[in-house]
């Protein structure tokens, strides 16, 4: 049984704005996110991301007392759906979900995983292309990035 993918607003917004969003089809076929991050990505979203609404409106509503509306439902949504992988950026959003036990990524392991899959050849210009963003990547980040992805000289 392959994982089901969850993500939140951050990997879809930071991966389209650089035009990578199609790296999420190639690497895992389809993808799911619920409708508050669909509504906040703010444009229509691929035929192979499913929007589906959390069950548990309760816990959504628990979660989003820590974390915004968006991370909050991917959060209850991966909770609530075995052997999900959630994809999420924000630092606090990141130490709830290991709290919670949710097994997640980041959009940089994103793109990690894409080099070792061999979907795209280098892991530089994404990230450069990502710091024209308004997506913040610490050096540290960056520098852990370019080692696992073996392109630190």
């Amino acid at each position: 049984m392959s994982k089901i993918i969850i993500s939140d607003t951050s990997c879809l917004i930071v991966l389209s704005k650089t035009g990578q969003l199609d790296l999420l089809h190639q690497l895992f076929g389809s993808v799911v996110t619920v409708p508050e991050v669909a509504e906040e990505f703010g444009e229509n979203l691929p035929d192979w991301i499913e929007i589906v609404a959390v069950k548990d409106t309760y816990k959504h509503q628990i979660l989003e007392t820590q974390v915004d509306k968006g991370e909050a439902g991917a959060m209850a949504l991966a909770m609530e759906t075995e052997n999900s992988l959630l994809i999420i950026d924000d630092y606090k959003a990141r130490k709830l979900a290991h709290t919670l036990n949710i097994s997640y990524t980041g959009t940089i392991g994103i793109i990690i995983l894409a080099k070792q899959k061999g979907i795209i050849d280098s892991v530089k210009p994404i990230l450069a292309k990502i710091k024209e963003t308004n997506f913040r990547i610490s050096a540290e980040l960056e520098l852990q990035a370019l080692i696992k992805a073996n392109e630190v000289i």
